[in-house]
């Protein structure tokens, strides 16, 4: 009943082909009685010498057809069940998937990566199976099951029928106990095959630095001891599955006992002819399908229960990010007004921002710098809108910013993060990943742009070179510039350099800077970075020091002050000069 509730919403869109389904199998069970009672027929007039050829030629030609029409019957039905199941399986996936791009970062602080990849494989598989086999050995055992019953009352005996059905009462109650346990032991084995899937994701995208340290045949053990778990929890999930056939078929064989040694009895005291006793004894024969599929559907709906709720979990999850009811969508971002901003990462125990104030005007170039932690990403991460936020103390254009869809935010930015997702594909589907409609000459440049025309050059295949998972086959500076490129194809209003520069030579960097200041000229630029020299020429440069302003002013000015900002720049030149000697030496 749990897992019809879940689904809901799908069987009402579906409830027609169920229907025609249903109806169709049970038409099927109706027509499969028809051939016992003709064969036991044939065996009495063998019996008493009255078959004729003529009646034998209609029996046997009957026969034929009926097993013809069964035949499209069987297809038809099958078609649309099945089909049922498959567009399900889609759906769902089609539905999660969709669920997990609007979900902001804390979702998947709360949710591991492996957990959701085994509810977008195994779950939406056991939810789907039991859409579709669920529902096949459902029908057959309750619509299979009452037409044998009827046709055993009504054609045979009784007496025979409620003697040979003694022993199903016990069938009920082992399959009751069978499948309380499988759903238990079926949950756990999901949940250790999301830790599988979580291991296996870390250990080859962190393959690098397993290696760097020497740590392939540590991590290959703590793997095998997560993959013996999930074995372990499979083995007990088979262990439990194989107990279901073995309990029906033995209950079903005493049936039989009883049936053959009961119905022999009232063969002999002419209670029963023997073609009756044949014609029961293959009814009989047809209720071992039932009883099995009874014990194949609690299989498969303790699996699919089990599935249909974790992945409900999941999509009852809400987003801490939600748009606003009425979004106001008429303004253009002229202004970016931080007002004596605080902001405190879930669970956290401190504010990771403590009463941030910096008005920027369209046009303009903010420089966002301080020590390691001192909450630069933090401060530029709220113009994303990735984490709940009171509008007020961040406005754009007078509007706050909880006012405005996040779609539409996050349609005037582009933004560079510290840590760059690139796809496996070409040079040029990674870049037009900013703007798929963006011409070759905007790509090429934006290549320019980014200081990577030079580098593109001396590649084989140029722009449709495969750069590999995460773009293994690039070096972490034109990982950086790719990215960088990606984000100037957009030519967005507000562009966001988080650290985007860290692994580029002080000459690069000051390319890209001169070519980022002339071209986007009257759009607005914001840089977090550890290099002083990469916000040299902002308008307005702000000292981070535990998520507080500690400077703020000009270039000129910071250095007139003689504070952090002075050693640091000091220091650094220091470094790049000696680097420049050593390098002419």
């Amino acid at each position: 009943m749990n897992f019809i509730v879940k689904l809901q919403w799908f069987l009402k869109r579906r409830w027609s082909r169920y229907a025609a389904t249903i109806v169709l199998m049970t038409l099927v069970n109706v027509l499969n009685v028809i051939p016992p009672r003709m064969i036991g027929n044939v065996i009495d007039s063998i019996r008493l010498d009255t078959l004729t050829g003529p009646e034998l030629t209609r029996t046997v030609s009957f026969l034929i057809g009926l097993g013809l029409l069964l035949y499209v019957l069987n297809f038809v039905w099958v078609y649309m069940l099945f089909g049922n199941s498959f567009l399900l399986e889609k759906t769902l996936r089609y539905r999660l998937f969709a669920h997990l791009t609007k979900m902001a970062p804390s979702f998947f602080h709360r949710n591991r990566t492996g957990d959701l990849m085994a509810l977008a494989t195994n779950d939406i598989l056991a939810i789907s199976n039991t859409a579709g086999y669920g529902v096949l050995t459902l029908v057959s055992t309750v619509s299979g099951t009452t037409v044998v019953l009827v046709t055993m009352v009504a054609l045979i005996d009784y007496k025979l029928m409620l003697a040979a059905l003694v022993p199903l009462p016990f069938l009920a109650v082992a399959i009751n106990v069978l499948g309380k346990r499988m759903r238990k032991r079926f949950m756990a084995a999901q949940a250790a095959f999301g830790r599988m899937n979580d291991h296996a994701l870390e250990s080859i995208s962190g393959l690098r630095v397993l290696r760097s340290y020497v740590q392939e045949k540590s991590d290959i053990e703590a793997f095998g001891a997560v993959t013996g778990e999930v074995m372990d929890k499979n083995r007990k999930v088979a262990f439990v599955g194989s107990l279901f056939q073995p309990v029906i078929q033995t209950i079903v064989g005493i049936s039989y006992a009883i049936g053959i040694g009961y119905g022999s009895y009232l063969v002999f005291h002419s209670e029963l002819t023997l073609g009756q006793l044949v014609s029961f004894n293959i009814y009989l024969g047809m209720l071992i399908w039932p009883m099995i599929s009874f014990g194949e559907f609690i299989n498969v709906l303790q699996r699919g229960s089990a599935s249909a709720d974790r992945v409900d979990a999941a999509l009852r999850q809400t987003s801490d990010v939600q748009d606003p009811e009425r979004p106001v969508d008429s303004i253009e971002p002229d202004v970016i007004e931080f007002d004596r901003l605080t902001f405190r990462y879930p669970g956290a125990e401190d504010d990771s921002l403590k009463d941030v104030t910096i008005k920027l005007k369209r046009g303009e170039t903010l420089g966002v710098v301080g020590k390691t932690g001192s909450g630069k990403s933090t401060l530029l991460k709220q113009l994303l809108r990735q984490y709940p936020l009171d509008g007020s103390m961040l406005r754009i254009s007078e509007t706050p910013i909880d006012r405005i869809s996040a779609d539409r935010i996050r349609s005037w930015i582009g933004y560079v993060p510290q840590e760059h997702l690139l796809l496996s594909k070409s040079i040029r589907d990674n870049i037009r990943f900013g703007n798929p409609a963006a011409d070759d000459d905007r790509l090429e440049r934006a290549v320019e742009m980014a200081a990577f025309a030079d580098d593109v050059k001396q590649m084989k295949d140029g722009l449709d070179t495969i750069i590999g998972e995460y773009g293994v086959m690039l070096s972490g500076g034109q990982k950086q510039r790719l990215g960088i490129a990606r984000a100037l194809i957009a030519d967005p209003e507000i562009l966001v350099l988080d650290d985007a520069l860290s692994a580029v030579d002080a000459r690069t960097e000051s390319r890209i800077l001169r070519s980022i200041r002339a071209e986007r000229e009257g759009k607005t630029t914001l840089i977090a970075t550890h290099r002083l020299s990469a916000v040299s020429h902002a308008h307005r440069i702000v000292v981070l020091d535990e998520g507080r302003i500690a400077e703020d002013g000009t270039h000129e000015q910071l250095m007139e002050r003689n504070g952090w900002y002075r050693k640091q720049y000091d220091r650094q030149q220091m470094e790049s000069n000696l680097l420049d000697e050593l390098e002419k030496g």
